[in-house]
This record gives C-alpha cells, sequence and structure tokens, in this order.
C-alpha cells in the first residue's frame, strides 16, 4: 500500500541528491563568472607565459637526453685522458725532466733549480705534482716556451708565473707548474 502524504526514503534521498547538485552548480557558475571578469590581455599574457614556460621545459628536457646519450663517450673519452695524459708514477719524473728540457731546447731559454713537491689526492688515485722551476730568456723565448707547455703530451699547468730580472737584459720568469700521475 503506498501513502501519498509521507515522504519514501528514496525521494529523500533523490531530493538532496538534487540540492547537492544545484549547489555545485551555482558554485561553478560563481567561479567561471569571476573567472570571465579577468582582462583578455592577462589571460593571453598568462598563457604565453605558461607556453614560454613549456617550450623552455621542454628544451631542458631534450638536453639532458644529449647528456644522457652522450655519458658513455663522455667516460671513455676522461678514461683516454687519464691513460694518455697523466703520466705513470713509476718514469713520470724522469720523463716531466726530458719533456722540460726538449721544450726549453726547442724555445732557446735557460731552465734552473727544477724542484717536485709531491700531494695525494685522496679519492681520485692521482697524485698532484708541483714543480718549480726558473727559465731565462729573451721575450720570444719565454713566450715559445709557454706555447710549448701548452702544447706538450704532457699535462701542465702553469699556476703561477712570477717575473724578475736576468741577466744582459733577459727575462727571467720563475714557474709554479702542476701535473698529476697515475697512482
Amino acid at each position: 500500500m503506498i501513502t501519498t502524504g509521507a515522504w519514501q526514503p528514496w525521494k529523500v534521498w533523490t531530493s538532496v541528491a538534487l540540492g547537492v547538485l544545484l549547489l555545485a552548480d551555482i558554485g561553478l557558475a560563481v567561479f567561471l563568472m569571476e573567472g570571465s571578469r579577468q582582462d583578455p590581455a592577462t589571460l593571453r599574457a598568462e598563457r604565453d607565459r605558461l607556453a614560454l614556460q613549456a617550450k623552455l621545459l621542454h628544451a631542458d628536457v631534450v638536453r639532458a637526453e644529449k647528456i644522457r646519450t652522450g655519458l658513455p663517450q663522455t667516460g671513455k673519452d676522461c678514461d683516454a685522458f687519464y691513460s694518455q695524459s697523466f703520466l705513470d708514477s713509476a718514469t713520470g719524473y724522469s720523463r716531466i725532466e726530458s719533456d722540460l728540457d726538449a721544450i726549453a731546447a726547442q724555445s732557446g731559454v735557460k731552465t734552473s733549480g727544477l724542484s717536485f713537491k709531491t700531494a695525494e689526492v685522496k679519492g681520485r688515485s692521482v697524485t698532484e705534482i708541483t714543480m718549480n722551476t726558473s727559465v731565462e730568456a729573451d721575450y720570444p723565448g719565454v713566450i715559445k716556451f709557454i706555447s710549448g707547455l701548452e702544447r706538450s703530451k704532457n699535462f701542465y699547468l702553469l699556476d703561477e708565473l712570477r717575473l724578475g730580472s736576468g741577466t744582459a737584459g733577459a727575462l727571467k720568469l720563475d714557474l709554479q707548474l702542476h701535473t698529476y700521475f697515475r697512482a
């Protein structure tokens, strides 16, 4: 038997659901009206800013992919540099002396007072070698010597260069160089 005066439970739930939907529609309408009040130029500027940001992020991703694909070759290049440019500690001192003597002879400078100081580089399997020497020559000879250091197959870092006065108008330079030996 159906009574017409009392609300059945399904009608109550349906009415509540319809009321919630009506409130959600009103809220959405208010949100859309607020959004439409913004100036179109402001919205275009925001869109352009977001498009530029997306383009920059995409460029970063492309650059990161290139780096990732190049990592194996970079590792091989580093290994080759390590084995070819860093001398073995057993023969390194004599090879440095002969290399510096050859560079000096080719550039026409006189070297004197070559001294070595070693320091272990922790966690890197290399020994840092600090070398101090003096060279004496005219200006072109000094430039040739420094250029010879740069072109040498051995790895040298010119750390310090002090100018002094040499004999008979020649330049005298006190040099501090660094190199590394494989451990």
